[in-house]
């Protein structure tokens, strides 16, 4: 794993309810992150599963992990892993996730840490194009298209 951490930041005119409600309910993480969503096996406390999940109509997992810090309408710290690796500790990386309300905005800080090469190449590509879906979709109720190329 890297010490070096994928750092993205972004300013979004909305409230830091709305950005935390955006990152944590399916329904709306599913219209901004190119039909997938975020699940959480119980309303996101610290010590539970979540899953990352298809909107394929087969439920597919994209990624996994646990809540590790949660600090509503602030701060969301969880581990992160591609299924396949799940069994394997080491290949778990972190994902902190910042909100702090800057005059009418908010400040949305992603920290991608504990990184292997394949993850970070993943993760380089995906978060911009995540993140700037959800401004988008915050700030015009229209989110991009995530994926197209």
């Amino acid at each position: 794993m890297s010490d070096d951490a994928f750092v993205y930041v972004t300013y979004i005119n909305t409230t830091p309810e709305k950005v935390w409600d955006a990152l944590l309910e399916g329904e709306l993480t599913r219209q901004y992150w190119g039909a997938h969503e975020n699940v959480s096996d119980s309303d996101w406390k610290v010590g539970t599963k979540w899953r990352h999940v298809a909107a394929d109509g087969k439920g597919t997992v994209k990624h996994v992990g646990e809540v590790l810090e949660n600090v509503p309408k602030r701060r969301l710290v969880l581990s992160w892993v591609n299924p396949e690796h799940a069994a394997d500790q080491a290949r778990y990386t972190r994902v902190a996730m910042d909100i702090e309300k800057v005059g009418s905005m908010v400040q949305l800080t992603v920290t991608h840490d504990r990184l292997d090469p394949e993850m970070r190449k993943r993760i380089t590509y995906g978060w911009p194009r995540v993140l700037c879906s959800l401004k988008s979709f915050l700030e015009t109720g229209r989110p991009l298209d995530v994926w197209a190329r």
